[in-house]
């Protein structure tokens, strides 16, 4: 339990529907900045409670040592006491003797506790340092998992900064499409060939026109040939 409410907060984000935020953001980029600093603070919040369970961890197994250690000092004391009630009793000092044979049972009872105090311990710590590994590597998926995502937040972001080039630029190809009559240049090119025919249009006419001037010319000339020879037969 303790396991799962530690990690709850960093696997919710991971199981969230990534792909309907992101078809509904008005910025997919900036959505997936957010899911990247939230999955960061996740985390770090993760670490936190991580840390706190392994400090208590680590002050279980102190209590534990200082316990064992404590058992095994009365345990010496509770020998040297017996011995020195043995020696005692040999010298015939049966009172000092009786003195040092309960010291050394008083030690040998705070040698019990101590051996008691470190036994019942002993479950706990196997437990917690078990939950300890899990959360270990379950913090390092989770890191795992945020490389991941910010590497596939980059390629996302390239991605989407190529193809919004690569759509603005057949834009600009299909605005200037020399083939395509709506396009501004076909309208412009109908334009200078309208100007060109009105041009072609207006030489034509000036041509004909002095074409007609000469013949009217010619026209008369052949009137006053014709008058002169009339004159010259009258004159005969």
């Amino acid at each position: 339990m303790a396991k799962q409410t530690i990690l709850g907060r960093v696997t919710q984000l991971a199981k969230a529907n990534v792909n309907a935020l992101l078809d509904e953001a008005e910025d997919p980029r900036k959505l997936l900045d957010q899911l990247v600093r939230e999955y960061t603070n996740n985390i770090s919040k993760a670490e936190e409670a991580v840390a706190g369970t392994i400090g208590n961890l680590r002050l279980l197994e102190q209590d534990h040592g200082e316990d064992v250690a404590a058992a095994r000092e009365w345990g010496e004391k509770a020998l040297a006491a017996s011995r020195k009630a043995d020696e005692l009793r040999s010298a015939g000092r049966s009172e000092d003797a009786d003195t040092f044979d309960h010291l050394a049972k008083v030690a040998l009872g705070r040698q019990l506790q101590s051996e008691k105090e470190a036994k019942t311990a002993e479950p706990t710590i196997a437990s917690q340092t078990e939950v300890v590994e899990k959360l270990k590597t379950g913090l390092e998926r989770m890191r795992a998992k945020l490389t991941e995502l910010r590497s596939k937040r980059d390629e996302l972001v390239a991605r989407a900064t190529s193809a919004h080039a690569q759509n603005r630029m057949m834009d600009a190809v299909k605005n200037i499409d020399v083939l395509d009559p709506t396009s501004e240049i076909g309208r412009f090119e109908d334009k200078v060939r309208r100007e060109e025919a009105k041009a072609m249009g207006k030489q034509e006419l000036a041509a004909s026109s002095l074409d007609a001037r000469f013949e009217q010319l010619d026209s008369l000339g052949d009137s006053a040939e014709v008058e002169a020879r009339l004159a010259a037969l009258k004159s005969a």
